[in-house]
């Protein structure tokens, strides 16, 4: 038996299951968490954890499912067996749940517009203070999102999907012939480009052995609409990212040196 601690819930991994307990103020993820894995064990089984039991009114609010096989593909150079079976689940994921059923699951924490405003609000505080490629790259984020548009209502050709809100690899797990999938604490209503873009452009997918984001995104099919949102998806990812690892303490820092310069670059080209 193994416990983790995490921000908002610990973790307690059994040889057969897995215990999170939520702090008061996670309440929603806890919520959150347990609807996705009732939905999926209904309309997915086997892509994800089985729901064992809840209490979502405890103080710490609790969840317990089965634990999966695998390994995590993050920090993992993917073959494309690996590749398409990442792909063969997230599309599974999308699809998940009938129409009907997610037209009444909430959306999910961190869409564009809450992301919008995060950017906003960010801004007047950081942009002082960062300068040399990190300040060029997020002026040019900024000015593109001025002129985005993406603070419009979602267009009707897009049709919604079931998020599960975390675009980290870790939460992928490999058993050596398919990928299953964790962690839905901020999952909801949603679309598919918005959800590959939280795949492709999470930090995950590239400080270490880089994802090939072209050969996975090639194994999704798009409509026109969805291939046309991608990239603005991509480019509101990658600026969140730029905001993100600017925050980095350099005398505790989360992720290599040189991460937020690296992003930068990474910004820019999707700018380009």
């Amino acid at each position: 038996m193994t416990s983790v601690p995490w921000s908002t819930h610990a973790v307690e991994l059994r040889s057969d299951s897995v215990i999170k307990r939520f702090r008061p103020e996670g309440r929603g993820k806890c919520e959150r968490e347990w609807r996705a894995l009732t939905l999926l064990a209904a309309h997915a089984p086997g892509l994800a954890p089985i729901p064992q039991s809840a209490d979502l009114a405890a103080e710490e609010p609790v969840v317990v499912m089965s634990r999966l096989p695998g390994e995590p593909l993050r920090g993992e150079s993917l073959s494309h067996r690996q590749l398409k079976a990442l792909a063969a689940a997230a599309s599974e994921l999308h699809a998940a749940v009938p129409v009907d059923v997610l037209a009444e699951v909430p959306v999910r924490p961190g869409q564009q517009h809450q992301l919008i405003a995060r950017i906003r609000s960010w801004a007047p505080q950081v942009r002082p203070r960062v300068s040399g490629a990190i300040g060029k790259a997020m002026d040019r984020g900024l000015e593109w999102l001025a002129r985005s548009g993406m603070e419009r209502v979602g267009r009707a050709d897009v049709p919604m999907a079931f998020g599960p809100g975390d675009g980290n690899l870790a939460n992928y797990l490999w058993d050596g012939s398919c990928v299953r999938v964790v962690d839905f604490e901020d999952s909801g209503l949603s679309d598919r480009p918005f959800e590959l873009a939280e795949i492709t452009e999470h930090v995950a997918s590239w400080v270490g052995p880089p994802l090939d984001i072209d050969g996975f995104l090639d194994l999704f099919d798009l409509n026109p609409a969805e291939r046309a949102r991608l990239p603005e998806c991509r480019r509101l990812l990658a600026l969140v990212w730029l905001f993100l690892l600017s925050f980095d303490d350099p005398q505790y820092p989360r992720n290599p040196p040189g991460t937020a310069e690296r992003q930068a670059v990474r910004l820019s080209r999707l700018l380009a």
